[in-house]
């Protein structure tokens, strides 16, 4: 039986956005299924600047009224975890997307801020700082059972790499809203809207073997004055930093199958409404 194309939009926010892309386009397109990848760049952002050309040959502004040519749709993380809402420049961008992909019933799957800037806007969940940022590669333990990480066995491997969480207990406390997965301490891997094509994934699952160094160097050739966290539980050498490992592996080819698989579902239902 042949399997169904899909068509997935992604609002690419990441600094490093032909990286970012490059791992979307991988993990979605060497799964099980044929998937057209089309990325978008918040045009707000850019109000009063020209767009930088490099996002304007990879990418396409967004526009609202293409949303439902797409069987699902991302929004990825952001560096910008430590500023106030009030300061994100794309935000209300980002909130009328979020209502075109909810009137529309179109699955949603959002990633680290973005996951945080969706449960703000749709369950009134404010994220807080952490004391520090949480850093590296960390096994993951169900507390609720998720098709989407069927086949994966408890405390399963997972990149984490954020400076602000949401408080776990709140969102436990919300009869909408149910928790997939924690780390050991307790820190958010995934949760779920009931009754609604919902993901809040807090993990970069879309990260490559290399990607947790490169955001490293980044940060410290940002502000070589400044000591930052090396990634925990990622190198074989930790001292010296070398031979990063990709123990996610498996986790990520597992969950963006399941998630292709979800969302071809999910299609398949609409085609039979339809007729």
């Amino acid at each position: 039986m042949k399997q169904p194309s899909l068509r997935i939009g992604i609002l690419n926010l990441m600094h490093d956005k032909v990286d970012t892309q490059e791992r979307f386009s991988k993990v979605l397109q060497n799964g099980p299924y044929e998937v057209e990848v089309d990325f978008f760049y918040p045009w707000s952002h850019y109000t009063g600047r020209p767009v930088p050309d490099l996002v304007q040959q990879i990418s396409q502004p967004l526009d609202l009224r293409k949303v439902t040519e797409y069987d699902a749709f991302i929004i990825s993380g952001a560096p910008v975890e430590q500023l106030p809402f009030a300061e994100i420049t794309y935000l209300e961008e980002v909130h009328r997307l979020i209502d075109r992909l909810v009137e529309q019933e179109i699955p949603q799957l959002y990633i680290c801020w973005g996951a945080m800037a969706a449960a703000d806007y749709l369950y009134g969940i404010p994220k807080r700082l952490l004391p520090e940022k949480l850093f590296g590669v960390f096994p993951n333990f169900r507390r609720d059972p998720d098709p989407l990480l069927a086949g994966l066995p408890d405390g399963f491997w997972a990149p984490h790499a954020r400076y602000a969480e949401l408080n776990a207990a709140r969102v436990a406390a919300d009869p909408r809203l149910v928790i997939n997965a924690v780390t050991k301490e307790q820190r958010l891997f995934s949760f779920q809207a009931r009754g609604q094509n919902q993901y809040f994934l807090f993990s970069h699952l879309e990260y490559g073997r290399d990607a947790l160094l490169k955001e490293y160097r980044r940060e410290r050739n940002a502000h070589p004055d400044i000591q930052y966290l090396k990634p925990q539980n990622y190198f074989r050498d930790p001292l010296h930093m070398k031979g990063p490992e990709f123990s996610w592996e498996r986790t990520q080819r597992t969950f963006f199958d399941n998630w292709l698989r979800s969302v071809a579902e999910q299609m398949t239902v609409n085609q039979l409404v339809k007729e």
